[in-house]
């Protein structure tokens, strides 16, 4: 099939053809008769399920599939489920999936800590200041104990949170104080991380739990588990082991690939198996063997999340998001492309078979037919990562004809919370101060969270649009995910988009040296911002409760359930969050008004639903206007000119500010 004229421009074509470097590698003659995931979207004439779009279609038995109309008695389940159950039944099982994706990543991250704390592995704790932070939100207490026994203490009581059955998960408890006991009020206090899954599933199960609200209600607890738990035990083992990320800079797009390199892109989410790998490539076995082939060594990149968390950590590029895992293939310059869990097309394997590319996959949990299968774990993580390069570097010299497109762009990430909080205080004085006093003051008119997939169901690039327009309207953006790769394309992740920025945020900005748009991590990095708007909350001045913030979210582009979860602990945790560019129960007004409306009465945060930057933006500044407005922000401050009498009577009450003549 020729598929190299497809795409050009004015030829409509697919979302991620909006990218020049998508293009430009489709319609070049090395990716001929190459099918991705972009003709395959092309080629569908069939739309989604309505029903199964909107939540409605009930496979929970074998009794169904049953497609529900709401209000329509003769379209109930044949069990008599109507549309509220079942919307709410799917809805759940998004947000348990999606849970149990980062609960699983959560608890490998934990053994690996685990097993590196007692000396198995290659790895090592890096970050032993933030290993002692960690160690006192526990209630352990460090002493005089070694950075190996309390390591070792950490990653057991951390590694206990997924079985743990009673109580509340620790991490809960770093959440605002209001926030606790609201979420202990309404039941919905995550007890353990596993628990919170299975009990979803079986409440979801034919004949369980049939009251919407009931079945939602677990849903909130379920995705706290995730978000307060499991994805927050993830980043902070990760940081202690392999470094807390500083700003950093490096490069992302196709055009990282090089031409005299072996070319090995790791794909996935975990970054145990990402640091072997870059650990592994520079060593003296592996570049002398590069040069056996004539090669100057291995260029390791990234792709999807296990990109940023490579990227985070050791500046290495970021070769494509999520839509472009197949293109980077299409290529031809790909000498091996390792994947361990999530987001990974099957496509991968087809169109890898089309050139030398070597595919290897590397978790016992995910397998995909053609590809050659390498058990990888913590313990020979070093004998695994120089085996896989091994291979890859006697694929160099089969490399024939490919294409690489010359796009990549500068980028800085690394903005992890504690570097915020340094870039804004310094190391004496690290504060969100400086923040809350620039949102109260306007400056800066609020911040908004950009996070999840990118998704080849959407024409266009609404990442990029929604966050120049935010940036403009005085709103620091955060951005996590596939959502952070888009941005990196588009020059957001670099100071020089300053010039993009209001006035207020521009300043700001100049003050403190960031861009605009700050890079977080990967999709359990979300984790960060939960920490960054308590930590706003504690630093005072916005109210006492995440709510009360001028904070917002969304995904716009979400095609994952771990969207899905991301987005309800957010809003569970009291942050408005639109979705787009649909909504998984708009087949049920009933649970639809309930997530919209309901839910912020319940936790102050709640859902929506828009399409297209324009739209998304208009929501999002409303929401944080309105949020200023409630703290009376939106009042201008008269300046206040004060006369010598003023001045003495302002400096009577403070010590050294008198007139006396030893005063300062």
């Amino acid at each position: 099939m020729d598929t190299s004229k497809r795409f050009e421009k004015g030829n409509g074509g697919c979302p991620s053809i909006q990218c020049e470097a998508n293009r430009e590698v489709l319609c070049n003659s090395c990716a001929q008769g190459v099918v991705t995931a972009a003709h395959r979207v092309q080629d569908r004439s069939i739309e989604p399920c309505l029903f199964g779009k909107g939540g409605t279609c009930c496979r929970n038995c074998n009794m169904g599939p049953c497609q529900i109309i709401e209000g329509v008695d003769s379209m109930m389940g044949v069990c008599g489920a109507d549309a509220a159950t079942v919307a709410a039944r799917n809805f759940a099982r998004i947000v348990a999936g999606g849970a149990a994706a980062h609960m699983d990543h959560g608890r490998g991250v934990a053994l690996a800590f685990l097993a590196t704390a007692k000396g198995e592995t290659p790895y090592e704790i890096k970050d032993e200041e933030k290993l002692r932070q960690t160690a006192l939100r526990l209630g352990i207490d460090a002493g005089e104990k070694s950075k190996t026994d309390l390591a070792i203490e950490v990653g057991e009581r951390m590694l206990s949170e997924f079985g743990q059955q009673e109580g509340v998960l620790t991490f809960v408890k770093r959440a605002p104080k209001p926030r606790q006991e609201l979420w202990e009020k309404l039941g919905v206090a995550p007890r353990g991380i596993d628990r919170e899954v299975v009990e979803m599933m079986h409440r979801t199960h034919m004949g369980v739990d049939q009251h919407y609200e009931h079945i939602l209600q677990q849903a909130a607890r379920c995705a706290l588990a995730d978000g307060w738990g499991a994805s927050m035990i993830a980043t902070e083992l990760s940081d202690i082991m392999f470094g807390t990320p500083v700003p950093i800079r490096s490069r992302v797009n196709i055009g990282v690939l090089k031409k005299e390199e072996v070319n090995v892109t790791v794909h996935g989410h975990e970054p145990v198996l990402a640091e072997a790998l870059a650990m592994a490539a520079n060593d003296p076995d592996i570049v002398s063997e590069c040069r056996k082939v004539g090669a100057k060594g291995v260029n390791l990149a990234g792709v999807c999340c296990t990109g940023n968390e490579i990227l985070m950590r050791r500046g290495l590029p970021i070769a494509g998001s999520f839509v472009q895992q197949e293109v980077v293939l299409a290529t031809g310059a790909v000498e091996a492309m390792v994947v361990d869990v999530q987001c990974i097309m099957q496509g991968v394997s087809p169109v890898s078979s089309n050139y030398h590319t070597a595919l290897f996959t590397t978790s016992d949990k995910a397998k995909i037919t053609g590809a050659t299968h390498i058990p990888f774990e913590e313990h020979n993580a070093m004998d695994v990562a120089k085996d896989i390069l091994r291979r890859a570097i006697a694929k160099f010299p089969e490399r024939g004809k490919h294409f690489i497109p010359a796009h990549e762009m500068d980028v800085v990430a690394g903005f992890s919370h504690e570097t915020i909080n340094y870039i804004l205080g310094g190391r004496f004085r690290a504060s969100y101060k400086p923040l809350n006093d620039n949102i109260v003051n306007g400056r800066i008119r609020g911040v908004a969270a950009i996070v999840g997939c990118d998704n080849y169901r959407v024409m266009d690039e609404v990442h990029v649009e929604l966050a120049k327009e935010l940036i403009a309207n005085n709103v620091l953006v955060l951005v996590t995910g596939c959502a952070a790769t888009g941005m990196g394309r588009s020059g957001l992740l670099s100071p020089e988009a300053m010039d993009m920025a209001g006035d207020g945020l521009r300043e700001v900005l100049e003050a403190v040296g960031c861009p605009p748009v700050l890079h977080m991590g990967s999709c359990v990095d979300n984790s960060r911002l939960l920490i960054a708007t308590t930590e706003m909350v504690h630093t005072g001045g916005l109210g006492h409760d995440i709510y009360e913030l001028p904070v917002v979210g969304c995904a716009p582009q979400w095609m994952s359930e771990k969207a899905v979860s991301i987005g309800q602990y957010f809003v569970s945790s009291g942050t408005y969050v639109v979705f787009g560019p649909s909504f998984p129960t708009t087949g049920s007004k009933v649970v639809t008004d309930f997530c919209f409306k309901e839910m912020g009465e319940l936790y102050g945060g709640s859902w929506d639903v828009a399409q297209g930057a324009n739209e998304f933006a208009n929501k999002m500044i409303d929401k944080i206007d309105e949020k200023r407005k409630a703290l009376g922000l939106d009042k201008k401050k008269e300046r206040v000119l004060f006369d010598m009498a003023m001045r003495r009577e302002l400096g009577s009450g403070i010590p050294g500010m008198g007139c006396s003549p030893g005063g300062h």
